[in-house]
């Protein structure tokens, strides 16, 4: 079995050297169910440029001895107002006391030894030790009849109740990706969870 031999996080210059395998990784992840992100190195490398920009964000790497095979991204959500501030409009929360959780991507080999916690615990500590008083994640929303669901699919809800998030009603951003085997972008809708530090 594939083992991970740490978990640990990047900030600085080691966040920076290691976007180019988070793009990667994020690439391969969420080509699947329930992205199905037919994404490109030069968008992801775009994308990307918020953590570089920011000075307050973090990447946690899964490492197996040098090579990382998953991650988490984070920084202040107000990095990202340009793209989330719709979805919290009328939600009565200020942008500056969240920090967003962004992707978490392993490769499914490693899955089943606790990187899921390990990513959370690392944002989670990153955002309280900056003074951040909420954290927040987005999670893409398909339809349960979508042809493309796998029949074993099992959503990570219970996860994310266990850790204590829960939905935020009425906070749904929309993003557009080019979803595989499809010829043109089509047009997304992501539910807000949010929980207290």
């Amino acid at each position: 079995m594939a083992e991970i031999t740490d978990v640990r996080p990047l900030t600085g210059a080691a966040l920076g050297a290691a976007l180019d395998d988070v793009a990667r990784l994020r690439i391969e992840v969420f080509r699947v169910w329930p992205y199905l992100y037919d994404g490109d190195l030069d968008y992801e490398r775009a994308y990307l440029q918020t953590y570089r920009d920011s000075g307050k964000a973090i990447v946690v790497g899964a490492f197996d001895g040098d090579r990382l095979v998953g991650a988490s991204t984070g920084a202040p959500l107000i990095d990202h107002a340009d793209d989330f501030a719709a979805a919290f409009e009328g939600a009565g929360l200020e942008l500056s006391d969240i920090f967003y959780c962004a992707e978490s991507v392993l490769l499914p080999q490693y899955r089943g030894q606790g990187a899921g916690h390990r990513f959370f615990d690392h944002r989670e500590a990153h955002a309280r030790k900056l003074g951040f008083t909420k954290c927040a994640f987005c999670s893409v929303q398909r339809p349960t009849d979508h042809p493309m669901r796998p029949d074993d699919y099992r959503p990570l809800d219970a996860f994310w109740h266990a850790r204590g998030y829960a939905p935020l009603p009425g906070a749904v951003a929309q993003f557009s990706w080019k979803d595989v085997g499809q010829e043109a972008e089509s047009l997304k809708q992501l539910q807000f969870w949010i929980r207290d530090l």
